[in-house]
């Protein structure tokens, strides 16, 4: 069997490790020799990570929602904070800060910051992003192949009102979430970067290859949204072979963490499971989804989509993995049964 799954950070990380449960570990990279893995699975999932909130900061390359996939997943990341390596410290952050150096308002911790070199010297070398994702998974073990989207740059720009101005601008991604914490007024999203950033070779190859094709509960649009921006991923899925299913990221109508409802407010989308599932749209109808899951007591009722509900909080893998089951049971896909 082969699971692709589109996904933001910590939410996507967190299904993903419910997949993973479920269908057993792909090795990623493959190993050099093609001989099979200790543990290796028979099945395999990959998962095509948003690249929207990579950012260049103090010189180095940040690619946050990869990193909190590859942490998560190779058992590496800050479990209270749900981000960041485990055991961090900040004393690179305190001396920059000491200099002046913007920005003051990111958290660049000393331990993450030796991914970024290594990403950012790979990158300067002339490796694509998804050979430098594959490169640094070698020490992680993530268990699920990792692929961004895009090996181009395709950021995620917010177009704002800065508190004391009437003037609109444009800033990072990051600045509003982390800085702002989406508590300025917002007009916009778009995405900055290679106008020609495309879908890279694998993350196409992972799209029509797949037996299944998943929607982790990501916010819609900063993180799905964003991954479906990118040059030919709405034509991949429209025209897949396989059948798509979405996971809402609402429970009783409320995202669970993150800020998906000043996202979705932003678009005008209300934060309810049946107005997501609309946003998204019916693929018989020129939209993306066969099937959405929703939250035991939410409602939906969108046509041409197949609704089904079941307990969505992810609280540990085993539970998680029951709800990939419940989602690919809605459009008649078998999985394993969990032992």
């Amino acid at each position: 069997m082969k699971v692709t799954v589109l996904v933001g950070g910590v939410g996507g990380a967190r299904m993903l490790l419910g997949v993973r449960e479920l269908l057993g570990r792909t090795p990623f990279p493959a190993p050099s020799d093609g001989a099979p893995g200790e543990g290796e699975s028979d099945h395999s999932v990959t998962a095509i990570v948003n690249v929207g909130d990579d950012a260049w900061m103090h010189g180095v390359r940040i690619c946050p929602d990869l990193d909190t996939c590859m942490y998560t997943l190779g058992g590496g990341i800050d479990e209270e904070r749900a981000w960041g390596r485990r055991n961090e410290t900040w004393h690179a952050k305190e001396e920059l800060a000491a200099y002046g150096a913007d920005p003051d308002w990111f958290g660049l911790g000393d331990r993450d910051l030796a991914t970024h070199l290594i990403r950012t010297q790979m990158l300067e070398a002339g490796y694509r992003l998804t050979d430098v994702t594959a490169a640094l998974c070698r020490r992680w073990a993530p268990g699920v192949a990792l692929r961004p989207v895009s090996d181009e740059r395709h950021e995620t720009h917010v177009v704002i009102t800065p508190p004391g101005s009437d003037a609109q601008r444009a800033i990072h991604f990051q600045e509003w979430w982390v800085r702002y914490r989406a508590q300025v007024p917002t007009t916009g999203f778009a995405q900055v970067g290679d106008k020609d950033a495309h879908l890279t070779p694998e993350a196409a190859a992972a799209i029509d290859e797949a037996d299944v094709i998943l929607f982790a509960p990501s916010n819609p649009v900063v993180s799905i949204g964003a991954i479906l921006s990118v040059n030919g991923m709405r034509a991949a899925l429209r025209t897949a072979s396989a059948p798509i299913v979405g996971i809402s990221p609402v429970i009783d109508n409320k995202p669970l963490r993150g800020m998906a409802d000043e996202c979705l407010s932003v678009i005008g989308v209300p934060t309810t499971a049946e107005a997501i599932a609309a946003h998204y749209g019916a693929r018989c109808a020129a939209g993306l989804l066969d099937g959405w899951l929703i939250a035991d007591g939410d409602s939906a009722e969108v046509e041409g989509i197949a609704i089904g509900t079941a307990p969505l909080l992810m609280t540990d893998p085993r539970t998680t993995a029951q709800m990939v089951r419940d989602a690919c049971a809605l459009v008649g896909v078998d999985t394993p049964e969990l032992s």
